[in-house]
């Protein structure tokens, strides 16, 4: 059984899902890009039931509160949110879980902060957003996304209504890595019904975040502050393995292959069978890694 939260913030709310008993050991869990707190609702279940987690809906996500108008969503401000659930729920040291888009705010977080975070498992995610190798396709994406915020607020469209069918099917065609099932349990906090149909909650200024970039440098000496506790797991038909990216993610091979020469000691990186949505979809296939790495009391100890 789980139980809702809402932690106020000074434009609203920010929504979360918590499991287990208060006094257990924090878990914080993060979800993936225009996702929400039941990214995690077949994973939890399955893990050591004497830990707090708390799956939190990032701003503009799920049941959390748009940010105002006209305020852009940057990457920092998701780390923002991290601090903010974290001092409203006085955890000062606890674990970070985070999947996919929320695995790089769970880097982030734990390189800002690393006195606060005990252990790190990022799911399909290497815990960073990496800078494009070119410099001209560094300032493109950061026009493109000011030039995409202005369009949405010029268009001021309302959003758009669809039957249940119709938003699943809509959520599927987008991530082919989704299960109907999967899709459905993300749909239950993802749209809200209303008189003409189910409405996605998520802001759709979502769409053009602002990131921010590190070097393949930066990444492995910030990673260097946390070794020893951290848990890297990737799907064999996700989105990172090396041999099935294409050529425009050539630094993401550059990254993999930087932690697995420099860190290799002191990181815990496993490859399992499944997708870019595993820990959804077949959460058996992670939970005993998870679990395991939760439960050491040395990251190092054997998975």
């Amino acid at each position: 059984m789980f139980s809702e939260v809402k932690f106020p913030v000074p434009w609203g709310h920010v929504a979360a899902k918590a499991w287990g008993p208060p006094e257990g050991h924090p878990v914080l869990c993060l979800h993936g890009w225009l996702d929400n707190a039941n990214t995690f609702d077949r994973l939890i279940p399955l893990l050591p039931r004497d830990c707090r987690y708390v799956a939190m809906d990032f701003s503009g996500h799920g049941l959390s509160s748009h940010r105002p108008a006209g305020c852009p969503y940057y990457f920092l401000d998701y780390v923002s949110d991290v601090c903010r659930v974290a001092a409203a729920l006085r955890w000062r040291r606890f674990t970070l879980m985070g999947h996919s888009m929320g695995g790089s705010v769970a880097g982030m977080f734990a390189f800002m902060y690393p006195e606060m975070v005990d252990k790190l498992i990022l799911l399909e995610n290497l815990g960073f957003l990496l800078a494009p190798e070119d410099t001209e396709a560094w300032l493109k994406s950061k026009r493109l996304a000011i030039d995409r915020l202005l369009s949405l607020e010029a268009k001021q469209q309302a959003p758009r209504a669809r039957s249940p069918k119709a938003a699943l099917q809509r959520l599927l065609e987008a991530n082919r890595h989704l299960t109907a099932e999967g899709g459905a349990i993300l749909l239950q906090r993802g749209a809200t019904e209303t008189p003409t149909g189910l409405v996605y909650n998520r802001d759709m200024r979502v769409r053009t975040q602002s990131r921010e970039y590190l070097t393949v440098e930066q990444c492995v000496k910030l990673l260097q502050k946390i070794k020893d506790r951290v848990l890297i797991i990737l799907a064999q038909d996700g989105l990172l393995v090396p041999h099935k990216l294409e050529s425009r993610n050539q630094f993401v091979k550059s990254l993999r292959e930087a932690f697995e020469h420099t860190l290799k000691e002191d990181i815990r990186l496993v490859e399992v069978p499944g997708s870019h949505f595993v820990h959804l979809n077949e959460p058996e296939v992670v939970s005993g890694i998870i679990s395991n790495f939760l439960t050491a009391q040395n990251s190092r100890a054997r998975l």
